[in-house]
């Protein structure tokens, strides 16, 4: 059994995920304006020169700081009212192609994210695919999020998640495939047979081409409820599909 993993920020979706329900946290009062402010400013920062690992430790500090004493119940319930109308206009045609592309050749299709639970266990539910693996908060005996963390899905806790995965549900990973946008997701390209760049930071550009990674743009935005209305070229999968045919070979002839 094969599967693909797809990291979700800046992959499958347009932005961070956590900045885009900013503004719902702080219409519930979860959020402060200036707080909000400064999440925009974090996102232009990311779509511009990416994240590396300082960078996503100090996002993740700074929003379990926030997260201290939130309703978990509350959470949960807010990103269900929303997730519609907040995350699916930010997906892109081209992920959405090849994640159907993957569940119509019988493959398992996962989401593996930074971003917390709540929002990315939802999220894949909503595309149809089979499950997540997401950053898991602790909540405490009242239900309140402590501003720990039980796991967090980043770097190398990506690659040991996804091989755990892979025992447990018995798929061939040398034949698997992984797709995100970020050097920190090396690991979790590594993890894989089959690995590819998507809208590629510059250290990630770099290491997938001395590895020989194809390189991949994700431009079109389409909702996931349009999916069967999407004209987004075959090209796309039939790309990803070709490329890791040839690089299959290619390793084959090497060994």
């Amino acid at each position: 059994m094969r599967a693909a993993f797809f990291d979700l920020d800046k992959t499958v979706i347009a932005k961070s995920s956590l900045v885009a329900f900013g503004p719902e946290f702080h219409a519930r009062g979860l959020l402060q304006r200036r707080t909000l402010i400064w999440g925009v400013l974090s996102q232009m920062l990311f779509v511009r020169f990416g994240a590396d690992e300082d960078r996503l430790s100090k996002i993740s500090e700074s929003v379990l700081r926030l997260t201290k004493g939130w309703d978990h119940r509350e959470v949960k319930q807010l990103v269900a009212d929303t997730i519609n109308e907040v995350i699916e206009p930010l997906i892109y045609a081209e992920a959405l192609e090849l994640i159907d592309h993957h569940l119509a050749e019988g493959d398992e299709v996962w989401l593996v994210s930074m971003s917390p639970a709540e929002i990315v266990e939802p999220f894949a539910d909503l595309l149809g695919i089979t499950g997540a693996i997401s950053s898991r908060a602790t909540i405490d005996e009242h239900g309140k999020f402590t501003g720990e963390l039980e796991f967090l899905a980043r770097g190398e806790n990506k690659a040991v998640a996804i091989r755990e995965l892979a025992l447990d549900r018995g798929l061939d990973l040398t034949e698997s495939f992984a797709y995100s946008d970020s050097e920190t997701d090396i690991p979790m390209l590594m993890a894989v047979g089959h690995a590819f760049a998507v809208n590629a930071d510059r250290q990630l550009a770099k290491i997938a081409h001395e590895n020989q990674w194809p390189l991949l743009s994700f431009t079109h935005a389409v909702r996931a409820h349009d999916r069967s209305k999407s004209h987004t070229p075959f090209f796309v999968s039939a790309m990803v599909i070709g490329a890791a045919a040839v690089l299959g070979r290619t390793r084959h002839q090497h060994r």
